[in-house]
């Protein structure tokens, strides 16, 4: 959808020199991060999401890059994969300029300690010696 979205603007919104954000109005100006957070608040609103009242703050755009990376970690837990392999992966798809920057910023999540535990769990029991 996105590639479309590149695609359908590049003739109305010609790059120059300094090339135009990705998000613009109808008028090519750049949609700015206020205005993009009050329409995520209107979208949210609408949907009806929200956390109780005495909650902190409600959802905000920026939970949704955290929320991302907290299920992107799980579901390679889930996978088996070599996260030591993986972590610059989601650390450059974040724009953390390395992955300690990632690790700071992701929030521990039941569903994620329960499959880092797992993994522990495996990597820590003894393997039993079946030679006869």
């Amino acid at each position: 959808m996105l590639a479309r979205y590149a695609q359908q603007r590049q003739p109305t919104h010609p790059s120059d020199e300094h090339p135009p954000s990705f998000f613009t109005t109808r008028t090519g100006k750049t949609v700015s991060l206020g205005l993009l957070e009050a329409a995520f608040v209107r979208l949210r609103e609408h949907a009806g999401i929200r956390r109780p009242a005495t909650d902190r703050w409600q959802p905000r755009i920026h939970d949704l890059r955290a929320t991302f990376a907290v299920h992107r970690l799980v579901a390679w837990y889930r996978e088996g994969a070599d996260l030591q392999t993986r972590l610059p992966l989601l650390a450059t798809y974040l724009g953390h300029v390395n992955v300690s920057g990632t690790m700071a910023y992701l929030p521990m999540t039941h569903e994620l300690l329960a499959e880092a535990s797992r993994r522990f769990e495996r990597y820590a029991q003894p393997k039993e010696d079946f030679d006869v």
